[in-house]
């Protein structure tokens, strides 16, 4: 029994050692993870890396679409193409402009919005990537698994194992990420390369159908005027309609992402990378162009090409249109091909979605102090997200076209975000006329957003449970880690280093101040104060430190410290997110750099605990003296290396 209690231990501390086994190897590089150098490619390479998520897409576009729209599809779809245009891609040029380094909208943002309100918008934006990511996951493995069980060669028996399937892959999706696995442009051009030839074919097959067959043209001409015979009338309806369609805009956000992968000219530099911005842009436009082509034509022939009946769910076309028509006029060897095309870049684009939800948590909530140490790890959060993939899938039933509206109030979140990002930088540097174009469309993506959430409530409700845990986990977390020290590096001028040297002769003393007036009377009596209260004999030298809190949303920060004179006293200053943090981190420096111990003195706060602890979380003040205390103790184990504290009064 004894043996069996030891050996259980045993495999759960090495199952422990296997999960962590990752941040464990951060902790000895650093707290915090550092960005690695990556391999450039050509821009039509890595558009094929984006095109894995964005062209995939035409997996199940075009029959949501026909679901969606019945005869209108096309000219729905034709008002998406003229918003990707002339909407979203001017949008995510400039981006690509102003966060050449793969920030994307998010962290501009992030820079236009400083302080709480700003990281909340983040968090809140990090839920709808969430939601995003992980219907892009389930989406995919349940389009995969229709063009798995409607091909011919299938087995009967898998027929009515639509969920199994889903799972079966979103497993194996999950078991390669815990293995190790590293997204390889090389992989993605020969999938987009070979799956944009098939669909080629099959879009050129269908046109030639539809010229041959002209019956198809008068059949789709009398469904369309069955109702409404006035053409703005269709319009205005299509408009009402199109933001169900908006799955195909989903590339452009990754494209902006993936901007480190892109090779720039000769004459570029990292700190002004010209070449690179015009290749991502190049980029962008070119997959813009390419999908809009599809869009059109692949809606145009599955509407006129495929029986209604055949959308619906339990049809041969539910969520795998282009497969349909490849089975049905090129036969079932041709179709195959298609089908094994179709489920690789569906499979890869799952891929793609979890590879960004791991650099989700690493490029944000380590830097607000608001993630578990566990959480820099990849196998733990890889668990995390295929569990929640089982059940959303579990929850939609493995149905595409059910998941279709969360997976477009994800994108269309993302890009009217974007939008507004983009018009509030125009409205920064004062560029009036863009301005405005960029204000138009915002109004008209926050339209196509709010229609989508009314039509299909599922998606802003799957965003909303991501948000909350989000914000609820990365509020404890900032809680729980606020007595870290959260200093990146320390960095001391000239004179505050002379100020240290000289009394580094004896005993440090350091006056924790809180700057008023600066002038020469307010040191000589906090210096009066603290002498008596704490006995510091008259001749024994003293330096003032004051803490200014810059942004107290902030977790971790470069603490400069600038030495300055006023009259005989000498005063060190520093700005930092927290002061109870940064002095600690400083008499930890101090003590590093002199060999002394290094002492501080406080005076008493007067005022209820709770709401000093609540000034320390927000504001980076509250008392000062105890929290300071704190941090030491948790950096430094050894009582008798600790810098003292003092408080008097």
């Amino acid at each position: 029994m004894a043996k069996s209690i030891v050996s259980t231990k045993r495999l759960g501390s090495q199952l422990i050692h296997w999960l962590l086994e990752e941040d464990q190897r951060r902790e000895k590089e650093g707290p915090y993870r550092k960005e690695e150098p990556h391999r450039q490619h050509s821009w039509w390479q890595v558009m094929c890396l984006t095109g894995v998520d964005y062209f995939s897409t035409l997996g199940y576009q075009p029959g949501i679409a026909a679901l969606a729209a019945g005869a209108l599809s096309p000219i729905a779809t034709l008002i998406l193409v003229l918003l990707t245009l002339f909407g979203a891609l001017p949008i995510y040029r400039r981006i690509a402009a102003e966060s050449p380094y793969g920030e994307g909208s998010i962290a501009m943002l992030e820079r236009l919005l400083p302080w709480w309100q700003g990281k909340l918008l983040v968090l809140c934006l990090l839920g709808f990537v969430a939601t995003d990511f992980i219907i892009t996951i389930t989406l995919s493995a349940a389009d995969a698994t229709a063009h798995i069980i409607e091909n011919p060669l299938t087995p009967i028996w898998l027929h009515n194992q639509t969920i199994a399937v889903t799972l079966i892959l979103v497993t194996l999706l999950g078991a390669v990420f815990l293995r190790g696995f590293r997204e390889a442009i090389g992989i993605a051009v020969v999938l987009v390369g070979v799956y944009l030839l098939l669909n080629f074919i099959v879009v050129d097959v269908g046109v030639y159908q539809i010229l041959t067959h002209t019956e198809a043209i008068a059949n789709w001409q009398t469904a369309l005027f069955a109702r409404h015979s006035n053409p703005l009338i269709l319009i205005g309806i299509s408009l009402f309609i199109f933001p169900k369609l908006a799955l195909g805009l989903s590339g452009f956000e990754t494209g902006v992402t993936v901007m480190p992968l892109v090779k720039g000219s000769s004459n570029s530099t990292s700190q002004h990378p010209r070449g690179r911005i015009r290749n991502t842009r190049k980029l962008l436009t070119t997959a813009a162009l390419i999908m809009s082509f599809f869009l059109l034509t692949t809606s145009f022939i599955t509407t006129l090409l495929i029986p209604t009946a055949e959308f619906a769910s339990g049809g041969k076309a539910n969520g795998r249109a282009l497969a349909y028509l490849a089975h049905f006029y090129l036969g079932n060897g041709f179709g195959t091909i298609y089908d094994l095309s179709t489920i690789s870049i569906l499979w890869f684009a799952g891929a793609s979605a979890m590879a960004g939800l791991l650099n989700i948590v690493p490029r944000y909530l380590p830097r607000y102090g608001m993630a578990p140490n566990w959480a820099r790890a990849t196998r733990p959060l890889v668990l995390v997200y295929t569990a929640i993939a089982f059940v959303v899938t579990i929850i939609f039933k493995a149905n595409v076209e059910a998941q279709g509206g969360a997976y477009a109030t994800g994108v269309l979140v993302l890009i009217t975000s974007a939008a507004f990002a983009v018009t509030l930088s125009a409205h920064r540097h004062r560029q009036k006329r863009a301005r405005l174009v960029f204000g138009i469309i915002t109004l008209l993506f926050l339209y196509t957003t709010i229609v989508n959430i009314i039509e299909r409530p599922e998606g802003i409700r799957i965003a909303g449970f991501f948000i909350g845990a989000i914000i609820f986990t990365s509020l404890v977390s900032r809680v729980w880690r606020s007595t870290e020290l959260r200093a990146e590096r320390i960095e001391v001028d000239e004179l505050a280093g002379q100020f240290l040297a000289e009394d580094s002769q004896g005993t440090i003393r350091l006056i924790a101040n809180r700057l008023n007036t600066g002038d020469v009377l307010e040191y000589f009596m906090k210096e009066k104060e603290v002498r008596e209260d704490n006995h510091i004999p008259a001749n024994a030298p003293i330096l003032f430190l004051e803490i200014h809190v810059s942004d107290a949303s902030e977790f971790a920060d470069v603490i400069s410290v600038k030495g300055v004179q006023v009259g005989d006293y000498r005063i060190l200053r520093a700005e930092s997110a927290a002061v109870p943090n940064a002095i600690a981190a400083l008499l930890l420096y101090i003590r590093d750099q002199t060999g002394k111990i290094p002492h501080a003195y406080f005076g008493w706060a007067e005022g209820n605990p709770i709401q000093y602890l609540l000034r320390f979380i927000l504001f980076g003040e509250g008392d000062i003296a105890v929290v300071t205390r704190e941090v030491l103790r948790r950096a430094e184990k050894n009582p008798d290396m600790r810098p003292a504290i003092h408080v008097g009064g």
